[in-house]
This record gives C-alpha cells, sequence and structure tokens, in this order.
C-alpha cells in the first residue's frame, strides 16, 4: 500500500491525479488539513456532512488513498496547502 502510494507520487502521476479533483474537492481537502470536521467544513461550504463526506471518500478514491492521515500527508507534501 505505502510502496504504491510512493510510486504513483515519484512517478509523475501526481499532475494527472490533482488534474482529477474538482475545485469543490479541493476546497473540502484544504479544509481537511485545516483539521476541520466534516461538520465544519459543511457548514463552510454551505452543503450537508453527508457531502462533504462523499467529497472526502471520493478524492481519497481518485488519489488512491485509505484515509484521512494519508490524505493530508499527501496534500502536505505535495505543496497543496500551507502549513503554519
Amino acid at each position: 500500500m505505502i510502496g504504491d502510494y510512493v510510486s504513483r507520487a515519484e512517478g509523475g502521476d501526481h499532475a494527472s491525479m490533482l488534474a482529477d479533483l474538482t475545485k469543490r474537492e479541493l476546497e473540502v481537502l484544504r479544509l481537511i488539513v485545516d483539521g476541520l470536521t466534516s461538520r465544519e467544513i459543511a457548514e463552510s461550504l454551505i452543503i450537508s456532512p453527508n457531502t462533504v463526506e462523499r467529497h472526502r471518500q471520493n478524492i481519497m478514491s481518485k488519489l488512491g488513498l485509505h484515509n484521512r492521515a494519508e490524505l493530508v500527508r499527501y496534500a502536505i507534501s505535495k505543496g497543496l496547502v500551507e502549513v503554519d
């Protein structure tokens, strides 16, 4: 699992995988990395918590990630979000 993740990240698939994310999915990803809960993200974007969860699942599926921690690490390592 980790080897697959690393090989994809190093193999240049990064740009094509990110291109698959919608604008809304990128917004949700940034808010997840900021530490917001699904409920907080939903309130911020004026959508339902279930919609936030669906976006998160879609992001993880498109990027080949399996949990929220991998998602956060990926976003930070690729410079998709800034960490204070």
